[in-house]
């Protein structure tokens, strides 16, 4: 009884904080729309990166992964820094 009482309240909490976290405004989505683009394009070029130095092997390929690495840590901390943006920009849900 008692763990079905703590597992109803559990459920209760998850429901609510699930609903709080919908209620973004459409220009706030909007800007994480594009920092998941700015997160996505990083990813592909650093693929193509990391592909390239595979072709070529040898240090080449050590080389083209250490910059393949970077530009996805650049377009991630770039994407970051979009999405705190967009988080602060609406106190108010549309």
């Amino acid at each position: 009884m008692q763990k079905m009482l703590k597992g109803m309240m559990l459920g209760s909490v998850a429901v609510m904080g699930l609903s709080l976290a919908a209620c973004d405004s459409k220009k706030e989505n909007a800007a994480e729309d594009q920092a998941q683009a700015v997160r996505e394009s990083g990813d592909a070029r650093a693929d193509s990166m990391e592909a390239t130095g595979e072709a070529v092997g040898g240090a080449a390929e050590k080389s083209m992964d250490a910059k393949a690495d970077a530009v996805r840590d650049a377009a991630d901390k770039k994407a970051d820094k979009m999405e705190d943006q967009a988080d602060k920009m609406d106190k108010k849900p549309e």
